[in-house]
């Protein structure tokens, strides 16, 4: 969620928000919601200092279509079958930031589970561009976009537009989420790179 909360893409956030809570309480069957219910005891989440946490049905609903509908995608209203997350490989291949085309290159392994799949996707988002002397970054990272899983998996490198402005030399951070066609999610994954000429 970005800092702003009322810029459009904070706004957009509390829509989907809102609209999957609608969701829950009146579209979801009682046995679609035991079955997040279950999925969500099962399958306990780590938190940001490294803690175990079990979620609510209705949390881990909520994640794992709020970051569908970022990138576009459908709800999805029955709980995944398979009691894990979803793996996303580290570290990524390669990563360039381009001046001249305001784009940058990333380099994934497609042999990841979600890049396999129909309706699997890998999710970017960007940090404004930072000294070339920062070496951590906390966030807000924007939503650059997303790579979509296919049958025949994406080829890598894949070019994704920078979603602000980028000079030679600056230091832009980013991080990736994948998700499976079944809504699972993956850990998040972070990286930098200098932008080149």
């Amino acid at each position: 969620m970005p800092v702003n909360p009322g810029s459009a893409f904070a706004q957009a956030m509390t829509a989907f928000f809102a609209t999957l809570v609608s969701r829950w309480t009146t579209t979801l069957t009682q046995l679609q919601r035991d079955s997040w219910d279950l999925w969500a005891v099962n399958t306990p989440q780590t938190d940001a200092l490294g803690n175990a946490v079990t979620w609510t049905g209705q949390n881990a609903f909520i994640s794992m279509n709020a970051f569908r509908l970022q990138a576009g995608k459908v709800i999805i209203d029955n709980a995944p079958a398979i009691f894990s997350g979803t793996s996303l490989s580290d570290p990524f291949i390669s990563v360039a930031f381009d001046e001249s085309s305001q784009n940058f290159s990333l380099g994934f392994l497609n042999t990841d589970e979600w890049a396999g799949e129909v309706g699997g996707i890998l999710s970017v988002y960007v940090s404004r561009p930072q000294n070339p002397s920062v070496n951590y970054f906390k966030g807000p990272y924007r939503y650059a976009g997303t790579i979509n899983g296919a049958v025949v998996p994406p080829t890598s490198p894949q070019i994704i537009p920078v979603p602000f402005p980028v000079v030679e030399n600056q230091k832009v951070f980013a991080q990736c989420r994948a998700a499976t066609a079944d809504g699972r999610l993956s850990s998040l994954k972070r990286f930098s790179g200098l932008v080149q000429a």
